[in-house]
């Protein structure tokens, strides 16, 4: 696509691309926003450097692509209920969100896409990985394909290896732990592009429908491996002001936990979403 408005330059080859000549804190006219939206669905994560974004700002921004969510597990600023600070303390240990995943796919309709912005970082480390879903399915064999096809993911809000990464944040926030199920196709064809994309993750799908957790296992961590292998990745460094925008439905995304004794807050707004299909 040729881009009138905006300037595009692709971070990988898998996905992920860098968009520059823009101010997200200024007025942004209709084709401009309709231009970042296709850089979107065409590199499937876009980045915005050197932005300065009050929370408000950002939500303001958020909204000219979809519909604010609250995040189901935590709080929002006080001054800004939709805008959800996602915080690493020096003290803490573990990261939030600290391992590959599509957000919140345990609910029945899971967000359309996320927004983060880095407020305060590390000096070094804290890098996030992408991973680009249409190719994860694309490259399975026709056999596998047709295995998919029939096969429901029951994602749970409550799977070990995610929650343990939300714990401290909960205890934090005096927020519930609540048990929250989705259940979604495996293979989910996107509703805008028509394509297919692979539709589980390691965080929060535990089994298929229909099948016990032990005869689903198998499949499912080799689905886990083979979707996000390094020819399917890209890998995006933070600087202050930094903006990624990735697109749920389609990528996956892994906040790499590499920085042991420092501060990290990051400010996020989430899209609603549609279900599934």
């Amino acid at each position: 696509m040729t881009y009138r408005h905006i300037e595009v330059r692709r971070a990988a080859g898998a996905l992920g691309a860098e968009i520059g000549g823009v101010n997200l804190a200024g007025p942004l006219g209709d084709e401009t926003i309709s231009e970042i939206r296709q850089s979107l669905l065409d590199h499937l994560v876009i980045f915005f450097r050197g932005q300065k974004l009050t929370p408000q700002e950002q939500l303001a921004f958020a909204q000219r692509f979809g519909q604010p969510m609250e995040y189901p597990q935590l709080k929002g600023l006080p001054e800004c209920p939709l805008v959800t600070p996602v915080i690493k303390l020096e003290h803490e240990r573990v990261n939030f969100g600290g391992i590959w995943h599509s957000d919140t796919t345990y609910l029945e309709r899971p967000p359309m896409a996320s927004m983060l912005y880095a407020v305060e970082l590390p000096p070094f480390g804290g890098d996030t990985l992408f991973a680009n879903q249409y190719l994860a399915y694309e490259t399975l064999s026709e056999g596998l394909k047709r295995v998919l096809a029939g096969l429901t993911g029951i994602n749970s809000s409550t799977k070990a290896e995610a929650s343990k990464t939300r714990e401290d944040r909960l205890r934090a926030a005096g927020a519930e732990r609540k048990v929250l199920v989705g259940e979604h196709p495996v293979a989910r064809t996107h509703p805008e592009t028509g394509r297919k994309a692979l539709y589980v993750n390691v965080g929060h799908t535990a089994q298929f429908k229909g099948w016990t957790e032990q005869e689903s296992r198998p499949l499912l961590d080799f689905l886990f491996r083979h979707q996000v292998q390094a020819e399917f990745s890209c890998r995006f460094r933070w600087e202050p002001g930094s903006l990624a925008f990735w697109d749920n439905r389609c990528a996956q995304h892994y906040p790499v936990n590499d920085y042991q004794g420092f501060r990290r807050v990051m400010h996020r707004v989430t899209l609603a979403g549609d279900t599934p299909r």
